[in-house]
């Protein structure tokens, strides 16, 4: 396979990351593919559901992301992969795979994955999406209730004493690393543009070469 792109899109909860990241999707079709790092949350079977909803799962810790770096060296590398899938309504990966072919652009989105330098050692771009904190956990409330069956007090109670001190800790930081920094996420027009612009080229290159 031709020379692949990978683009990694940081940032906080609710800050835009997959807003971004599916209108490039839907741009290009499967000329992308995407890895959500929200799936590589590690499997918890040994654990009851009451002590699995009250874990830490914006740590790094929280994430097999060993699994995560191997599997996009095998899509870099023009290889098929099996992605496992995450079920958030029972805090647990579920029994799913999902097939992910090789594309000429890899989309990899998470709110740690710039913290990992394995993982930054793999990205050709690092994008930081930096949104105002009051936005981001509206739209966590909104998301949290409405698309994974959470009570409004055990998203705020999450937020308030994981995913606040979690984000202060590994994501603010690890946005040293990253090459673009986009307020706002998909809703900065300049910035999607100039993103579209470089995948388009990159597949223009790679169609061309």
């Amino acid at each position: 396979m031709d020379k692949i792109l990978t683009i990694g899109i940081a940032g906080g909860t609710g800050s835009g990351k997959t807003t971004i990241t599916r209108r490039i999707q839907r741009t290009f079709g499967n000329r992308v593919c995407t890895l959500y790092h929200d799936n590589y949350y590690k499997a918890r079977d040994d654990i009851p559901l009451e002590e699995r909803a009250h874990l830490n799962y914006d740590e790094p810790d929280a994430f097999d992301t060993a699994l995560m770096v191997r599997q996009l060296r095998q899509l870099q590398n023009g290889e098929a992969i099996r992605c496992p899938v995450y079920d958030f309504t029972v805090h647990n990966r579920s029994d799913r795979t999902v097939l992910i072919n090789p594309a000429p652009v890899i989309l990899v989105e998470g709110i740690l994955i710039l913290e990992n330098k394995e993982l930054c050692d793999a990205m050709d771009i690092k994008v930081f999406v930096d949104t105002d904190a009051d936005v981001r956990i509206l739209r966590r409330i909104v998301r949290d209730v409405r698309d994974r069956g959470r009570s409004l007090e055990s998203v705020v109670n999450q937020y308030l004493t994981t995913v606040k001190p979690m984000h202060e800790l590994y994501v603010e930081p690890s946005r040293r690393r990253a090459d673009i920094i986009v307020p706002e996420g998909g809703h900065n027009e300049v910035a999607m543009a100039l993103l579209i612009q470089r995948v388009r080229a990159h597949l223009e290159g790679t169609e061309n070469g």
